[in-house]
């Protein structure tokens, strides 16, 4: 069986949510584990794993757990991803560690789209089950929330270093998140009186001295200007020394960074940039698709009015040179862009997007860029433009001035590959996908 990936979806923002527990690793498993799957089947509801990760994937069920815990047990732990074959997609793991002298239960979540969870009553399961699993595996502390907002909250390390973080957790109210679990040791140093009478949806004091804090009725609404005043005021609450404010002013910061931007690309290079939001974390893509709306890519300049005359010997020699050139780029990169086969318009669109995500001009020796990959793409690029537009190879001693005649005009393909490849910012400036679009509107 599939489960489904994220991958295999537009990217949205994804419920997160994680938790830390305590577990005793001297028992049976199956009696200690007993707890976590019977929360987890009774308010899982729509977004129930139906997929169990080991070694191959097997259909939930609980001997397919413990099979897949024997299969990755390690001296000092053991993992389990639970998945779905079905919408919505679940990206689930469960890791037990066993080292003293704190052995702990690890439980991560993530469900795509956080819409999943804009319907009351399947929210108030989920906290049913945290509920469940912060009593029965208690927890320095446990969150829930949108993955954007929490990356713009800057969790988990909130300002610190990343030893510093992992050294010292959260060992003060940084942030509030739309469901949060304060375990006993924090409740105390904020003082359980102040936790316990935090405005919020639903304050809860849990048997084992934590408390279970919901600041909104569903976690999908956790941008709403009412939801942000909400966590304003508990996080004031929590933090007396913080300016409500000041709280809120970022809070609604945070907001407006992830309302929908809509693309506005330039035309001749929007198949190019459609695709880079997507590299970037959710939470920054937004300011991005604002940022590339205004990108206007300089006019090429790699174009003459007049050809200049070939002054090879021989030109047939020097044409199969550049479609060796051309061959070499497409063996190299066949496997990482597949459509470099197919020659095509779109097949310079995705070298452009490999190359970008790559950075490939600052992450490799210029003198390997220089004396190879911006002449293969040079001759590649050209044999396009023979190929797509009926261009006409001018070959010259020196590559950059070789050229390709396309209607009244001829281009200089290989002065572009070198342009293209001199930085990364280039690979936008001097795209191989605007380069195209300008010689086919000069082709007649």
């Amino acid at each position: 069986m599939k489960a489904l990936d994220f991958h295999d979806f537009k990217t949205e923002d994804r419920f997160e949510f994680s938790l830390d527990g305590a577990f005793n690793p001297h028992e049976r498993l199956e009696d200690e584990l007993e707890p976590f799957l019977q929360a987890l089947e009774r308010y899982s509801g729509n977004w129930m794993p139906d997929v169990v990760g080991g070694v191959r994937q097997r259909k939930y069920a609980r001997a397919a757990i413990w099979k897949a815990l024997d299969e990755k047990r390690r001296q000092r732990s053991a993992a389990v991803g639970l998945y779905r074959t079905e919408w919505p997609p679940l990206d689930m793991t469960l890791r037990l560690r066993f080292s003293s002298p704190s052995p702990s239960l690890h439980i991560s979540i993530r469900v795509q789209p956080l819409s999943v969870f804009s319907d009351p009553m399947r929210c108030r399961s989920f906290a049913e089950l945290v509920r469940a699993w912060a009593t029965r595996y208690p927890t320095p502390h446990a969150l829930a929330h949108s993955m954007a907002d929490s990356n713009l909250a800057g969790s988990p390390c909130h300002g610190r270093d990343e030893e510093t973080s992992a050294r010292d957790g959260f060992d003060k109210i940084y942030e509030v998140f739309w469901l949060n679990v304060f375990g006993p040791k924090l409740v105390e140093s904020v003082g359980r009186e102040r936790v316990l009478s935090t405005p919020a949806h639903l304050v809860e004091e849990l048997p084992n001295g934590s408390v279970l804090l919901v600041l909104w009725p569903t976690a999908a609404g956790f941008a709403s200007d009412e939801a942000r005043v909400a966590q304003a005021r508990a996080h004031v609450h929590l933090r007396p020394d913080l300016d409500f404010d000041t709280v809120l002013r970022t809070l609604r910061e945070r907001s407006a960074a992830l309302v929908p931007v809509e693309p506005r690309f330039h035309p001749d290079v929007a198949p190019f940039l459609s695709r880079l939001p997507d590299v970037f974390a959710i939470s920054e893509r937004q300011r991005k698709i604002a940022e590339l709306n205004t990108f206007r890519p300089p006019e090429p300049e790699e174009w003459l009015p007049v050809a200049l005359s070939s002054d090879v010997e021989n030109p047939e020699r020097v044409l199969t040179s550049y479609g060796d050139l051309s061959e070499g780029l497409v063996a190299a990169l066949h496997t990482k862009v597949p459509s470099i086969m197919d020659a095509t318009p779109e097949s310079l669109t995705d070298l452009d997007f490999h190359f970008w995500r790559e950075n490939f001009p600052e992450r490799y020796k210029r003198d390997l860029i220089d004396g190879h990959t911006a002449p293969a793409v040079g001759a590649y690029l050209g044999g396009i433009l023979v190929r797509r537009l009926g261009g006409t190879w001018v070959p010259r001693q020196r590559l950059e001035e070789s050229q390709v005649r396309v209607g009244q005009r001829v281009w200089l393909p290989f002065l572009r590959a070198r342009r293209y490849m001199h930085s990364r910012q280039s690979l936008l400036d001097s795209s191989l996908t605007q380069f195209f679009r300008e010689a086919e509107r000069h082709r007649a």
